[in-house]
């Protein structure tokens, strides 16, 4: 069995829009007329240059040879170009053609992924997911920043079965260096924890996002003011490239360190867990792909840490991220996010039931994508994925994050 042909879909969810502006697609069919599903999360280029780069990894490193070899696949796109080091873009795209292998390989001998990567470990995954508006009373942008609201929708989702919910109250996402957090976004944090604490007891843990952006001393603020209300983690305190100002941080404050979203293979995982980050939370369509992963969580295991997938992305990696998490012993939760248009994609192959998701046992990654409606919806934007804002941070007016939903672009 061969690898002979590649496709790309990039598709965009209707509105709201959790989830991204678009998600890429990658579809790899075998000699043996199989198909294979994967998904690249994210990237550093427009959709249409990703798509270029994914058909050129594909054609340079893994077209005519068996979906079986991914630590050698993996390793010819890891030195491309004389680089043997982490290429956020090349692997990203890598990831994305990875998990389709296994897919592959999973159809071709009838079992799910997780019985090929050392077997199941869990049956089913407890499940986490951001806080989204629930009622009709519920507005945009202000949802973002209104602590009471933001209190309502946690009490909703803990009724559906939550026993974790996550926000970032803290303010934008910047391109420039790490800054010191106003007075405002500490006290906006601070009203969050209160809010969302009183909503839901001790029924379900928080977990404070904050999307890299404080510097070392911002961070150890915002984590000193939050710590009273015992966030299970503090996500990405500091630029995910600073393993030295994370140790810093993980040293100072009181609350696990979490990261890895924005982070790729084995070798930026193992600097991270060097930097004190105690929950790893890989985005299997940029970290490597499956076999990544695996290792990924490996060296968890050695640092008595655990993984939690990241996933602000389509169902294909929400279904790679759970194949994981059924294989491995130190998994802590996976991200999720339910959307109609989630569901209807792999024709409701996956749900969430009490605050779990019991692990797909159909073969491969135990989801049907349905083609035709990704697309049916394509991308016609020229905004990326995800993109950070360039004004500088103010320390008079409201900071406001909308919360993983950017505006249609």
């Amino acid at each position: 069995m061969r690898l002979i042909d590649c496709d790309v879909i990039v598709t965009a969810p209707p509105a709201p829009g959790w989830g991204g502006r678009y998600w890429i697609l990658v579809k790899l069919t075998s000699s043996d007329g199989i198909t294979g599903w994967g998904e690249t999360y994210a990237a550093a280029v427009g959709p249409e240059a990703q798509a270029a780069v994914i058909r050129d990894v594909f054609a340079r490193h893994m077209e005519g040879e068996s979906p079986e070899n991914v630590e050698l696949m993996f390793r010819r796109a890891f030195s491309s170009g004389f680089t043997q080091r982490p290429d956020p873009t090349v692997m990203g795209a890598f990831s994305g053609l990875e998990i389709a292998c296994w897919d592959i390989l999973g159809k071709a001998r009838g079992r799910p992924v997780h019985a090929l990567l050392g077997g199941r470990v869990n049956e089913r995954i407890r499940a986490y997911t951001y806080l989204y508006p629930t009622r009709e009373t519920h507005a945009l942008p202000r949802f973002w920043v209104d602590a009471a609201q933001a209190a309502e929708a946690a009490e909703d989702t803990v009724a559906k079965g939550y026993t974790a919910v996550k926000f970032d109250p803290a303010g934008p996402y910047t391109i420039r260096a790490g800054h010191m957090p106003s007075m405002r976004d500490i006290a906006r944090s601070v009203e969050f924890c209160a809010a969302i604490r009183d909503a839901v007891g001790d029924r379900a843990d928080l977990l404070f996002g904050t999307h890299g952006q404080f510097s070392t001393a911002g961070a150890i603020r915002m984590g000193a003011a939050i710590a009273p209300y015992s966030p299970l983690w503090y996500e990405e305190p500091v630029p995910p490239d600073q393993p030295e100002a994370m140790a810093e941080v993980a040293a100072a404050v009181p609350v696990p360190v979490a990261t890895g979203e924005r982070l790729t293979t084995t070798r930026e995982f193992a600097a991270a867990l060097r930097g004190g980050a105690r929950i790893l939370q890989p985005a299997l369509g940029r970290a490597g792909g499956l076999w990544e992963g695996r290792k990924i969580a490996v060296l968890a295991e050695a640092w008595n840490a655990e993984v939690a997938p990241h996933l602000y992305a389509g169902p294909v990696e929400w279904a790679a991220n759970l194949q994981l998490c059924a294989a491995i012993p130190n998994c802590l939760m996976a991200e999720t996010i339910e959307t109609d248009f989630h569901a209807r994609l792999i024709g409701g192959g996956i749900s969430v039931e009490g605050g779990y998701v019991r692990v797909p046992e159909a073969p491969g990654l135990g989801i049907e994508v349905d083609e035709a409606l990704a697309r049916a919806h394509p991308y016609t934007g020229d905004g990326l994925h995800l993109q950070m804002q360039e004004a500088p941070v103010s320390y008079h007016a409201e900071n406001v994050f909308e919360g993983g939903a950017p505006s249609k672009a």
